[in-house]
């Protein structure tokens, strides 16, 4: 942080190696205490965390930290890292490049170096501080948190950070015991007693005890930045302790690479990950218009045994705005993307704030580009501001587009959460609609979920300028399935209550459709 703090014994930070005037949430430089800026007073930072878990559990949520496992700041220092533990890299041998209990990569006989600053790009803008004089004292120098074994990294690394020594050779090689064969099927009990006995790198130990410490301090559970740049066998250990602790504790990772999905869920514990690289990436081009609705069945149908463990998002802290102008540009694009994310599977969805009020992050923030609400500086969020107005929290100041929106968001999500169908069986009508409809297209997509008690029909228009009119039809298999017999159904819309009817006809189940620009259509057979 760039905050002069040291009344409170924090050490000042120095501008040549934070990003922005907040610096880096994910440069940590204390692992067992909170940010001052958070505070009302930062002597009380602790107790003032503390209330709000118990604030939040009253009011009947849980609670989640980020836990970054891959990097801390480059400046860690762990100042309340509690008695008879020791702080990352305190006892580190920095003569060598690599030993297994180290928790830091060196570069020996090294000293860092700033990055060369391109495009006109200062720290902090440029602004005077004493400390920003392109110099920063880290001798021999450590490896950079993105993997970068340069003294000096570039900008574009992540040069606030260092990475954490996993017990991982600089070859890749591992310095400590595997998980053994069928492992994926074992519980989180028997992975706990596989690492019992087992000799573990120091910092695999020092981030189980920060995960516990936050654990009993009330925490539910952890969001785990960049977890694919830890080895698997480090969350199966980490994630097992916590479990034995707290099982209902809710674990959700970072894994970007598809090809490690089960790896992670069932070697290393995860509860769920973030679906960005195949749900999220197309919905968003087909947001943009030019994916088609075409691949999202089959994305759905690549992760079927794991579907529910994938958790659906449309906006979060690293993604753009939908409504920026680099995105879609209009916050009403969002509505048929939320309608399916929400919808398509049993898994959970996320809303990243001020999305339900159409947030297009358009201010100039200071580190970074617009498009983000950022998470370097300290930024204004306008129309979340405008329906917190003046804690009112009642969207006072909101414009009646903005209402309207987080009115669908409303809907919608009551729809999600008292829906047994939801939480039940799913098959896709698009492609079979794409074969035998005539007028239905690549920018439409539906399909079908049911339960014992519900069954639910969703279709949805991803265009923004056409209106389309077609006979939606039903297959046979789905309408033997519900036990429907010849004759009229009668169909309401759970998102705005508007009817229609359902017509099964030679085993074919049959509904006249006009769906406006942008419009969805979550129809419960009656």
């Amino acid at each position: 942080m760039v905050t002069d703090y040291s009344d409170y014994d924090i050490t000042n930070d120095d501008p040549d190696v934070v990003k922005g005037r907040a610096g880096s949430p994910y440069a940590v430089k204390d692992y067992y205490n909170v940010n001052p800026d958070l505070a009302e007073d930062p002597f009380k930072r602790l107790e003032e965390f503390k209330a709000l878990i118990d604030r939040t559990h009253k009011a009947g949520l849980k609670l989640l930290i980020d836990i970054v496992p891959n990097h801390v700041a480059r400046n860690y220092e762990g100042k309340s890292t509690p008695k008879g533990s020791e702080p990352f890299g305190a006892n580190d041998d920095t003569t060598v490049e690599y030993k297994r209990d180290n928790d830091f990569y060196y570069v020996p006989d090294s000293e860092f170096q700033v990055p060369e600053w391109q495009n006109g790009y200062q720290p902090l803008g440029g602004e005077p501080l004493p400390l920003a004089d392109g110099r920063f004292k880290e001798v021999p120098a450590k490896w950079t948190g993105n993997g970068s074994r340069s003294p000096h990294p570039d900008m574009n690394d992540w040069y606030e950070t260092v990475k954490i020594n996993y017990g991982v050779r600089p070859d890749g090689s591992y310095d400590f015991d595997v998980l053994p064969e069928g492992s994926d099927t074992l519980d989180y009990k028997k992975h706990f007693a596989f690492w019992s006995d087992k000799d573990v790198p120091g910092s695999w130990k020092k981030f189980k005890d920060i995960a516990l410490y936050w654990l009993e301090m009330g925490v539910d559970g952890f969001r785990f930045d960049m977890a694919e740049m830890v080895p698997v066998e480090f969350w199966s250990y980490m994630n097992s302790h916590i479990k034995m602790n707290n099982p209902d504790a809710f674990l959700l990772a970072e894994v970007y690479n598809p090809g490690l999905y089960r790896d992670y869920i069932h070697k290393g514990k995860m509860d769920y990950l973030y679906d960005k690289v195949e749900l999220y990436d197309s919905l968003k081009h087909i947001m943009q218009g030019h994916g088609w609705t075409d691949h999202i069945p089959k994305v759905q149908e690549g992760l079927q045994d794991i579907e529910h463990q994938m958790l659906h998002f449309l906006e979060n802290h690293d993604e753009q705005r939908i409504a920026s102008p680099d995105f879609a540009g209009d916050a009403q694009k969002g509505k048929p993307a939320m309608v399916v994310s929400a919808t398509l599977s049993t898994s959970p969805t996320m809303i990243y704030f001020g999305q339900e009020v159409g947030e297009p992050a358009e201010e100039q923030a200071g580190f970074g580009s617009p498009t983000r609400t950022s998470i370097f500086d300290y930024i204004g969020v306008p129309t979340y501001q405008r329906w917190v107005n003046d804690r009112k929290f009642d969207g006072g100041q909101l414009s009646k587009e903005e209402k309207d929106l987080r009115d669908f968001y409303k809907r919608l999500l009551n729809v999600t959460i008292n829906s047994s169908a939801l939480m039940g069986e799913y098959s896709d009508i698009h492609y079979y609609n794409r074969e035998n409809t005539e007028n239905y297209d690549h920018r439409v997509l539906s399909f079908v979920r049911w339960s014992k008690n519900e069954k639910l029909v969703v279709i949805s228009n991803f265009d923004s300028d056409k209106t389309y009119s077609f006979q939606l039809k039903i297959p046979k298999e789905i309408i033997d399935e519900w036990k429907l017999g010849p004759g009229k159904y009668e169909l309401k819309d759970m998102l705005y209550e508007s009817m229609n009817t359902l017509e099964v006809d030679n085993g074919i189940g049959k509904i006249e459709i006009r769906l406006n620009p942008l419009e969805s259509f979550i129809f419960a057979v009656k």
